[in-house]
């Protein structure tokens, strides 16, 4: 298996379950998770699990930085990725 499809299962395997503990702590009143490690997972290439944590943990789901940022995020991806492969492919 490639190398980039071995790192993006990963990346988004550990966002998904870094959403999900975060809000287990949140729960629980514990230490939490900042935010900005949540955006950056996603942002090196777990968005895919990022908003799937979000979606079923419920969780960022009311805050705007969160709602718009991981889409933006996305678009941003997907641009970058049009861009290297209309340029260097």
């Amino acid at each position: 298996m490639h190398f980039s499809v071995i790192y993006l299962v990963l990346i988004n395997v550990a966002a998904f379950l870094l959403y999900g503990f975060d809000k287990y702590k949140s729960k629980r009143n514990q230490r939490r998770i900042s935010e900005f490690s949540l955006l950056l997972i996603a942002a090196l290439g777990g968005n895919i699990g990022a908003l799937l944590g979000m979606d079923l943990f419920r969780h960022k789901t009311r805050h705007k930085k969160f709602r718009i940022g991981l889409p933006v995020i996305v678009l941003l991806q997907l641009a970058l990725m049009y861009f290297i492969m209309t340029r260097f492919l």
